[in-house]
């Protein structure tokens, strides 16, 4: 089928390619509007929960009383008592518009002492914008920021600027996030794409060839902001979006221009032409990223399971980028091949690129396979293979050691300090929790509703009041008050001194939890730390069942390409092993804090339990993409000759440097990434920087060649129902496609 593809594309090369610029074309012109239609930061929130229940009915009980703004207020002589102080806050506060202010709140108004810090020379403001949205409350608060300072203290004949105002809250964060994220994508293509390209130029070793990529890369990314604009008109979609986009749309591009453009190449030294070549590299290359795109974007998707909007966005355009990659690396790139042809090799850096002559592909693919035997990457193959057992006990004692830090990873939530520490909103959240009692933003919060209205019944108000004495009890609560009554709700806001994402702060929502509700009410526990407890339910709820979705397509889909049950199951070992040692060295550097001056963020003690899901999903994914290729060049070679041990060295000597090479270009994508100023990005990018180094050179290189030598022909093995399954739908890159090799007897070789 897909040699018959590489025919029709080669005769139809400039249609295609007419196709692909009028795409692009839309691409840019509508595609990239799509920063406007994303959602702001957040998302991380389980909408089912018993703390957004609580939310929904605070809003429609209380109306929105929100704390969008916080303005910290400081003075080095001034306490809130002295009237100057009042004065020039509540001036500038009473100077703000009303068509974008909906109210403010201070000490001097709610008459509320945790409104001052302990030492009386700090108070804050808190702001509730008006806006139907995150976007609108945004644009508010930009046009209003200008304002927000207050005036020093006035004394006779001068002003003393003795008064400084530093601004957070909720929106402020959002809107440093959002400016961080589109830094960030600005950022890191212009650090990583000079690299690349100079990297491509040296491994292609020329310019007309290490383009390719780049090209289908643009596309991918393109395509990739279209696809995700179209996802928004019918469901939110984060803005975080962006970065898994770009991150995969040049790495998987990367990926499949190496195979492709390598294989083209290839085929091209042995039989001197384009169409038989581009058919020849479709019917292998093309077939491996048919596979390999349909697999990662299965990882992916299981993403969608989730019901937090920060997750399934990240399977949106996960998912969609990884189809547009894979769709332009089956059309536009093999069209890029027939029109380039012997050129492919121009502008060549090295001599050894050099378009070959008519005359030098006779006997090529003989001396070729000579030349493999001497190859480095053979020989490596083959001396892992004479010490398997040493090799493997090695590598996975090694791998655990790395995942070990894992067993104690403590999960929590995300903040203001996942911004640079010289930010604004971090600044003011840091002294919100350090200098005033019991986290004044962030309380746990209890709502009680009742048959009926609360104020008409004293029974009812004694039930009120014998409850939150109960709550003030607990264990961590320093002070629990009615903060609201409305008819039959009454709001009580539960204060505490533990950090709102600790463990120790979600103990106290689950003790608060099981205080029983008054007689004939119901109780909904929410607020900051009641959300992230019921994130990490529901993710908790949900991860069994990506891995079964991920594990079990993975299974199918290797099995269609290799015809064996076996090495499925290897494949998702290794990737279990890989994928521990990379978590277990995240929580050793963001939990633990080693090496946190080196990359510039503060650990916070905790990991957001996110991020590792959404690393299973993009690791899984490109493990699978390295594993099919160098499965793919194991079985073909296998498939003709019957020898295990010289497939396993054959693929190793024909993928070693290409796999190396693809990991060593992802590296520099997502290297760009880690130096963001956002916490779990850069998180993200370390930890699969981690997993590329390991599952590119521990995994793929020593451990795969020293496992598939143990098991011998038992890595072949499939039960004879299966077998006639994969004879008549198999998916293998070998000519002859499903036809299988003689059936292996389940034993393991000798070595």
């Amino acid at each position: 089928m897909f040699d018959r593809w590489g025919h029709a594309v080669y005769r139809k090369r400039w249609l295609v390619l007419a196709i692909a610029a009028l795409g692009v074309i839309v691409f840019a012109a509508w595609g990239t509007g799509v920063f406007g239609s994303l959602q702001s930061a957040g998302g991380f929130w389980s909408p089912n929960s018993q703390s957004q229940r609580e939310a929904n009915l605070a809003q429609r009980t209380f109306g929105r009383d929100s704390g969008d703004v916080v303005v910290l207020y400081s003075s080095r002589t001034m306490t809130v008592s002295d009237p100057a102080f009042k004065s020039a806050v509540t001036t500038s506060l009473a100077a703000l518009p009303a068509s974008r202010v909906a109210s403010t709140q201070t000490y001097w108004s709610a008459r509320s002492p945790q409104f001052a810090s302990r030492s009386g020379k700090q108070t804050y403001a808190v702001i509730e914008l008006k806006g139907g949205g995150d976007p609108a409350r945004i644009a508010n608060f930009k046009a209003i920021n200008g304002d927000l300072a207050a005036p020093g203290r006035t004394t006779p004949g001068r002003t003393t600027p003795d008064l400084t105002t530093q601004i957070g809250g909720f929106i402020p964060t959002e809107s440093a996030i959002n400016h961080e994220v589109t830094s960030d994508i600005g950022r890191a293509e212009g650090l990583s794409m000079p690299i690349l390209l100079i990297l491509l130029l040296v491994i292609f070793g020329s310019l007309a060839a290490a383009s390719l990529p780049l090209a289908i890369g643009g596309i991918a990314i393109l395509g990739s902001f279209t696809a995700l604009r179209l996802i928004t008109l019918a469901t939110p979609v984060s803005i975080y979006s962006i970065n898994i986009t770009t991150i995969l749309g040049l790495g998987l591009a990367i990926d499949y221009g190496l195979f492709m453009v390598g294989r083209f190449r290839e085929e091209l030294r042995k039989s001197g032409d384009t169409q038989a070549a581009l058919a020849r590299t479709m019917a292998t290359a093309g077939r491996t990223v048919a596979v390999s795109g349909i697999t990662v974007s299965v990882a992916l998707a299981s993403l969608m399971l989730f019901p937090e909007v920060f997750l399934r966005s990240m399977g949106y355009g996960g998912v969609a980028t990884v189809l547009v990659d894979m769709l332009a690396a089956l059309t536009v790139l093999p069209a890029l091949l027939a029109v380039l042809g012997p050129k492919v090799n121009a502008l060549s850096i090295s001599r050894r690129v050099a378009a070959p002559r008519a005359s030098e592909t006779t006997g090529a693919a003989a001396s070729e396979t000579a030349d493999e035997a001497v190859g480095g990457w053979y020989r490596l193959a083959r001396s892992v293979m004479r010490r398997p057992v040493a090799y493997a006990v090695a590598i996975v004692v090694l791998l655990l050691a790395l995942g070990a830090p894992f067993l104690h990873v403590v999960w929590g939530g995300t903040d203001a300090r996942a911004l640079p520490a010289t930010a604004q909103p971090r600044i003011v959240t840091q002294a919100l929790s350090r200098d005033f009692p019991g986290n004044p933003t962030a309380p746990i919060e209890s709502l009680v509703s009742f048959g009926g209205p609360v104020a008409a019944s004293p029974d009812r108000g004694g039930d009120l009041r014998a409850y939150v004495a109960k709550l003030d009890k607990l264990p961590g609560v320093t002070r629990a008050e009615v903060t609201g009554i409305r008819g039959d709700v009454a709001r009580i806001d539960v204060g505490y001194g533990a950090d709102p994402m600790s463990v120790a702060a979600r103990t106290i929502v689950a003790d608060a939890r099981a205080v029983p509700p008054p007689a004939g009410a119901q109780v909904l526990i929410g607020g900051q730390t009641a959300q992230l407890a019921d994130e990490l339910s529901s993710l908790g709820s949900v991860l069994p069942w990506m891995a079964l979705v991920m594990a079990a397509a993975t299974f199918v889909l290797l099995f269609l390409a290799f015809g064996s049950v076996v090495l499925p199951l290897k494949a998702i070992v290794m990737n279990v092993l890989s994928l521990s040692a990379t978590f277990g060295v995240v929580v050793w550097v963001f939990q633990w804090g080693h090496l946190s001056s080196l990359l510039r963020f503060t650990p916070t003690g905790t990991i957001d339990p996110s991020m590792p899901i959404l690393m299973l999903a993009i690791i899984f994914g490109l493990s699978m993409d390295y594993e099919v290729f160098l499965l793919s060049r194991i079985r073909e070679r296998y498939d003709l000759t019957g020898d295990n041990t010289a497939a396993v060295a054959s693929g190793l000597q024909r993928t070693g440097g290409v796999i190396t090479s693809a990991a060593l270009l992802l590296v520099i994508v997502i290297g760009a990434f880690s130096a963001s100023g956002i916490t779990f990005i850069k998180l993200m990018g370390v930890g699969m920087i981690v997993a590329l180094i390991v599952d590119a050179t521990i995994v793929r290189v020593l451990l795969v060649p020293a496992t598939m030598r143990l098991l011998g022909r038992a890595n072949w093995y499939a039960p004879g129902p299966l077998r006639r399954l994969y004879a008549r739908y198999g998916i293998s890159e070998s000519e002859g496609a499903g036809e299988p090799s003689p059936t292996p007897e389940l034993t393991v070789a000798g070595y």
